[in-house]
């Protein structure tokens, strides 16, 4: 039988975690969170760079969130109200090989002053979290649970699917859907800083006809520090054939960026870096917002429910831990 002395174990801290997580708490349930990175946050992920002007928080994964359903709205109110996140642009342009070609607007776009990951961590205050553990394995034996051998009462895996399926045993990989039939596309995340601006107005801009960039936003304006930095997401196929090797990818991704903003020649940055994101995002995420087995498996996150987006990763999170405490009481 299930040990229900042993904690509820969720395994990834990215907003879908830690959103879950403090649903259990509220619940009274004994929960632990392992991340195996260095600090919480999955893709809402941020890199602190010293510049001239000082200390500079980059986005370097997620770019901003929106706000549609009222619950994530009492979330951004409170980190609103914290002083954490604010509205940042409802605008962004549109750039072509040939130049900006407009505008778009839609919902305002939120931002965060210490970078994304301050939200996570915020959310994350007051629970039990261990950082720098990689789970290896989550066995399942009837209604019995173990991760790396320890019991759970139950076990959350807020990640992408093929991280999933990889800690499982595969009868319940494939009851949960992950198979591997939902493709993730890459994306390497470049970013550089200046002494000084060398491109005119922007917040941010999608790129369209560009098969090397395909997204560029204005870091200081996003962090509202006025900071000459650029980050910059190349395109899933640009960005497939250089995973292994990122660095690769600045020059030209700089350099895209340097012709899309009309520049006649790339300035020379004090600084540039990349990062990889092999599982960036789902090509066709799940309907469902998550799933949950029979033994107590749950697995959420921003590859479950309609879109792709911080929101959705949010509600993922929540919805799977209202259901958990749901089967657990």
């Amino acid at each position: 039988m299930t040990d229900t002395s042993a904690p509820v174990v969720v395994v990834g801290g990215g907003i879908s975690g830690i959103s879950c997580a403090r649903v259990l708490v509220a619940h009274g349930y004994d929960v632990k969170v392992l991340d195996r990175g260095r600090r919480i946050g999955g893709r809402m992920a941020v890199r602190t760079e010293d510049l001239g002007s000082g200390r500079h928080a980059v986005d370097i994964g997620a770019s901003y969130f929106t706000v549609r359903d009222e619950r994530f709205a009492k979330v951004a109110a409170g980190w609103e109200a914290a002083g954490l996140a604010a509205p940042w642009t409802d605008t962004f342009h549109l750039l072509a090989p040939e130049g900006r070609v407009g505008t778009t607007t839609g919902l305002p776009r939120w931002s965060a002053s210490g970078g994304l990951r301050s939200l996570v961590e915020h959310l994350a205050e007051g629970l039990d979290v261990t950082t720098g553990h990689e789970v290896e394995e989550v066995d399942v034996e009837g209604d019995r649970l173990t991760v790396d051998g320890e019991p759970a009462r139950a076990v959350v895996l807020a990640m992408p699917d093929p991280q999933a399926a990889d800690l499982l045993p595969e009868p319940v990989a494939t009851w949960l859907d992950l198979d591997g039939g939902m493709e993730w596309s890459p994306v390497i995340s470049v970013w550089a800083a200046w002494s000084q601006r060398w491109w005119g107005d922007l917040d941010g801009a999608f790129v369209d006809g560009s098969p090397v960039v395909s997204w560029v936003a204005d870091d200081g304006s996003r962090r509202g520090d006025g900071a000459p930095v650029l980050v910059a997401h190349a395109t899933s196929v640009f960005s497939a054939g250089r995973l292994e090797a990122p660095g690769t990818a600045v020059q030209p991704v700089l350099d895209e960026v340097a012709r899309l903003l009309g520049a006649d020649a790339l300035p020379e940055p004090e600084l540039t870096h990349a990062h990889r994101w092999s599982l960036a995002a789902p090509l066709h995420p799940h309907r469902e917002p998550f799933a949950l087995h029979p033994a107590l498996v749950g697995v959420c996150g921003d590859g479950w429910g309609e879109r792709a987006r911080v929101e959705q990763a949010y509600l993922s999170g929540l919805q799977l831990g209202e259901a958990l405490a749901e089967r657990l009481a």
